[in-house]
């Protein structure tokens, strides 16, 4: 968490101090110390599990969304009419293993993703929860989300550039293809363009960081919300269908809002086109 963050005092951040010494200049230690004891490592574990029963169903609609974001009119690339015709298409070429190429590094990445989000986000917003009485604000709840989806980041940007790179395969015979599965992916990757390589797409996925933040701080609107028109204190357990409905319009919302970072990570993290930045995806993108 970045150290401005620092703990929230009524609606500005300040800078915490040691507990033992009250006039204390800032102790980045004794900050780590403090944030650390808020973990919970049920909270990983849930992520983890949720991340990748998803990963293992809808991994097929995820390898069509990143086809069609890296769709330039390449000759080598497949032309597909709509995404059914797209899931059709790769079904009568290459089967069910078509459709589930690169599922490996998606269940690492995902499952990862969200159990480190959840680790990191809990454990932030009860550090910023630190002895107030009154709730986190929305802004707060989107500072806080935004601070995990950074930290989180930089712990898996490497699998999802290996995700993409294994999405983005369209020889039917295996022999021909450049990456035999996540490992040879990420070896050669390594091997041939070192640690930036690893991290194409990092900058835009920093602005896509947003995308979680903004998840989390509608759903826990919508939580809040909810309880107090049902008269129900704030952390109240809700039904299954609750949380569900929660946790879909706030996803709705978040992926109308961030798509289209989507669209310039999977290019630059494209084998098959190479691009000077950001900047150089949206020109060419636009044009």
């Amino acid at each position: 968490m970045s150290p401005a963050a620092g703990s929230w005092r009524g609606n500005a951040p300040t800078l915490p101090v040691a507990q033992d010494s009250p006039g204390a200049p800032f102790s980045l230690t004794a900050d780590l110390l403090r944030l650390f004891s808020y973990v919970k490592y049920e909270n990983l574990a849930a992520g983890l599990s949720g991340g990748v029963m998803s990963t293992m169903v809808l991994h097929p609609l995820d390898l069509v969304k990143i086809r069609f974001a890296v769709s330039d009119g390449l000759a080598l690339r497949p032309k597909y009419n709509g995404m059914l015709h797209c899931m059709k298409s790769i079904w009568q070429l290459e089967g069910i293993r078509g459709l589930y190429q690169g599922v490996t590094p998606n269940i690492w990445g995902t499952g990862a993703s969200w159990g480190f989000y959840f680790f990191f986000y809990n454990a932030i917003k009860a550090f910023n929860q630190e002895g107030r009485q009154s709730e986190l604000s929305a802004a707060e709840h989107l500072v806080s989300a935004a601070q995990a989806g950074v930290l989180t980041l930089c712990l898996t940007n490497p699998v999802w550039v290996t995700k993409t790179r294994l999405v983005l395969q369209y020889n039917v015979d295996p022999d021909r293809k450049q990456y035999k599965g996540m490992l040879d992916a990420l070896w050669k990757i390594y091997r041939h363009e070192g640690i930036p390589g690893l991290y194409r797409g990092f900058v835009p996925g920093l602005i896509g960081t947003s995308h979680g933040a903004l998840q989390f701080m509608v759903y826990e609107e919508l939580k809040r919300d909810y309880n107090k028109y049902k008269k129900m204190p704030s952390d109240a357990h809700l039904t299954p269908s609750e949380y569900i409905g929660m946790a879909a319009v706030s996803k709705i919302f978040a992926v109308a809002t961030t798509y289209p970072y989507q669209v310039v990570r999977a290019r630059l993290q494209d084998q098959h086109n190479t691009y000077g930045g950001v900047l150089d995806v949206l020109r060419r993108t636009w044009r």
